[in-house]
C-alpha cells in the first residue's frame, strides 16, 4: 500500500510488475529491498490472492466427514464467504495438507469447524529423517484452557517506554480471549530472523485484525528479557506472554513437542533455508540466543469457550500461516457473530 499511488500511476499491468527486476522497482518505485522482496513473492503477492497461474504451490485441503453436520464441504460452505471457498477449491491439486476437523458450539446449536494446518515437508537425509508426523485433528480446547501463562508486556502504545517492566500474577490462558476471539502466535525464538519476520507480517496488518474484533498475542516458552525487549515493539508490538510449561506448543503437535535438530532440521532440509531465505530477504536482524529446536505455530481462537477455529503447526523451521487464509478464517468468524447477533 506504500507504493501503491505510483504502480497505479505507471498503468503497468500487475503480472508485469511481479517480473520486474530489483532495480526497476528501487528505481522507478522507491522500493526498499524487504519490499521488494515481500512484493514480488508470489506465495504472498502483496496480500492478493493470486490466480493458480501467477501463484506457486502452497497446499491442498482434504475434508474429513463430520457425522453429526454431514459432509464436511457443506459446513464450509455454510460458515466461510466466497471468497474462502474459490480460495479452497483453487488449490485442490497441491501438495499441502488442511483437514476440516473437530467442531466447537459457538452459539446454541450453531458451530464453527476448526481447521488444522500445515506445510509440506519431505523426508532427509536420503530418506533417514522423517517430517514431522500430520495431525488430523486441533487441539481439544480442554487442552489450552488452564495453560498457566504470565503476562510479559502490554499491547504498545504510543509513548509508551521501550519496555514496561509488568510484574504480572500466573494466569490461565483461558482469561486471554474471555472477551475477545485472539490470534495467538506461537514463536519458537524471539531472535530467531524467521520468528522476527512472521511476527511482524502479523502485526503489520494490527488495524485489520482490530476491525474485525481480533487481538493478538505472541506466546514464548522461554523468558530472556534481552530477547523481549528486542522484538517489542519493533517486530510485535501487542501482548506478550510466557507459557514455562509450553502448553500451547505441545498443543500444535497434538500433546507432543514439535521439535528438530538444527543439522536435520535446517541444513538438511531445503524448505526451511528457502524460508530462511526468504524472511532475511526482508532485511530482519537476527541472534542465536536461546533455545531453538521447539517450533512453533499459530491459534485462532474463539472468545469465551468457543474453541480453536485455525491451528497452524511449523513442520518446517520458517514455516508461517498463509496471512491471507488467517484474515479469511477471522472473516468468517466475524460474520458468523454478527449474524447470531442478528437472530431474534
Amino acid at each position: 500500500m506504500q507504493y501503491g499511488e505510483r504502480l497505479e500511476a505507471s498503468r503497468v499491468a500487475l503480472p508485469e510488475l511481479l517480473n520486474s527486476s530489483t532495480t526497476v522497482l528501487s528505481s522507478q518505485f522507491g522500493m526498499k529491498r524487504g519490499h521488494i522482496a515481500r512484493f514480488i513473492d508470489r506465495t504472498l503477492a502483496c496480500g492478493i490472492a493470486m490466480p493458480p497461474s501467477s501463484a506457486l504451490p502452497l497446499r491442498k485441503r482434504t475434508t474429513s466427514s463430520l457425522s453429526k453436520y454431514g459432509d464436511a464441504s457443506e459446513a464450509m460452505s455454510s460458515n466461510f464467504p466466497r471468497r474462502m471457498q474459490s480460495f479452497v477449491s483453487m488449490n485442490q491439486d497441491l501438495k499441502s495438507q488442511y483437514t476440516v476437523s473437530a467442531s466447537f458450539g459457538v452459539k446454541g446449536e450453531r458451530t464453527f469447524k476448526g481447521i488444522v494446518a500445515f506445510a509440506p515437508a519431505e523426508p532427509r537425509c536420503c530418506g533417514l529423517v522423517r517430517p514431522p508426523p500430520e495431525l488430523d485433528n486441533v487441539a481439544p480446547y480442554s487442552m489450552i484452557e488452564s495453560i498457566s501463562i504470565q503476562k510479559l508486556t502490554p499491547e504498545y502504545k504510543t509513548g509508551m517506554e521501550s519496555l514496561v517492566k509488568l510484574k504480572t500474577r500466573p494466569m490461565k490462558a483461558s482469561e486471554l480471549w474471555h472477551d475477545r476471539p485472539t490470534v495467538l502466535l506461537c514463536l519458537r525464538r524471539p531472535g530467531c530472523v524467521m520468528c522476527r519476520a512472521e511476527a511482524h507480517q502479523i502485526y503489520a496488518r494490527k488495524l485489520i485484525f482490530d476491525a474485525l474484533g481480533f487481538q493478538l498475542i505472541a506466546v514464548l516458552h522461554e523468558q530472556i528479557d534481552s530477547e523481549v525487549k528486542k522484538i517489542w515493539p519493533s517486530y510485535w508490538g501487542g501482548i506478550v506472554v510466557l507459557d514455562k510449561s509450553k502448553g500451547f506448543f505441545k498443543a500444535l503437535g497434538g500433546g507432543k513437542l514439535l521439535k528438530d535438530q538444527f543439522v536435520t532440521g535446517f541444513l538438511c532440509n531445503p524448505r526451511a533455508i528457502a524460508n530462511y531465505k526468504h524472511a532475511k530477504a526482508m532485511g530482519v536482524e537476527n541472534n542465536f540466543k536461546g533455545e531453538g529446536e521447539i517450533k512453533g505455530g499459530l491459534f485462532i481462537i474463539g472468545s469465551g469457550k468457543s474453541g480453536i477455529a485455525y491451528q497452524f503447526m511449523q513442520r518446517n523451521f520458517g514455516d508461517w500461516a498463509p496471512i491471507n487464509e488467517v484474515l479469511e478464517i477471522c472473516r468468517g468468524m466475524q460474520k458468523q457473530a454478527s449474524d447470531q447477533e442478528a437472530e431474534p
